[in-house]
């Protein structure tokens, strides 16, 4: 079973370290390119050319909006759908403040996303990991100041109208310590998936890097249950 990764805002195939080993055994991975698009659905479609004819579509935080749209273009290609850490909200007041800021800043003295707003994004008990910071960090120093700058315009549209039109087995997984989507978000949007699956981690948002062999373990499951 092919598999293809959707990471979120400013995070590379980074984000993805940790739970790879557990899903190479399942199959290859695809990883879609954060670098180049300058939408949500421009994403979704350059991911889509380079996946396979047919594929597992993992995606998380943004990238759950850019899994969602691919499903919407090629519902034909996509076997299985897991979004993590994800909304079908639109834009909120975070977005908004990074799309204003972006709008102002010089791409050429990017200095990569400010290590307080990585720490809000991780559980309490996780904030003071420095390391786990860094890494967070350093996805951001590797993207650069051009992809902060075209990644903070993406406009996320409300879809939570358009959710019955997934028909492949969903799993929708939310953080109960995560301070940036609220579980509240993956209740609704699990419960307008037909036949989605929910399961609340003990964790805050970057759930692929602070409980990935949590994560791992119910991804393999859930994607060799649905086969």
């Amino acid at each position: 079973m092919a598999l293809t990764l959707v990471p979120g805002f400013m995070l590379d195939r980074e984000l993805w370290t940790d739970v790879a080993p557990a899903l190479q055994r399942i199959g290859p991975l695809t990883h879609a390119d954060p670098a180049r698009a300058t939408t949500i659905a421009e994403m979704a479609r350059d991911t889509l050319d380079a996946a396979p004819a047919r594929f597992a579509l993992i995606g998380f935080s943004m990238g759950g909006y850019v899994a969602r749209e691919m499903a919407r273009i090629a519902p034909e290609r996509v076997s299985r759908l897991v979004l993590i850490a994800t909304s079908s909200r639109s834009d909120s007041e975070l977005q908004e403040r990074r799309r204003a800021v972006a709008l102002g800043a010089n791409p050429a003295v990017f200095r990569g996303v400010s290590r307080r707003s990585i720490a809000q994004s991780l559980a309490p008990e996780h904030e003071g990991d420095s390391a786990l910071i860094s890494r967070i960090h350093d996805m951001s120093l590797r993207l650069g100041g051009e992809t902060f700058r075209r990644q903070a315009m993406f406009r996320r549209e409300g879809d939570l109208d358009q959710l019955a039109s997934i028909r492949c087995p969903t799993l929708v997984v939310a953080g109960d310590r995560d301070r940036l989507r609220s579980v509240e978000e993956s209740v609704e949007m699990a419960q307008a998936i037909p036949g989605a699956r929910l399961e609340i981690l003990p964790t805050g948002h970057m759930i692929p890097l602070e409980a990935p062999d949590l994560l791992a373990r119910l991804l393999v499951d859930f994607l060799i249950e649905a086969a």
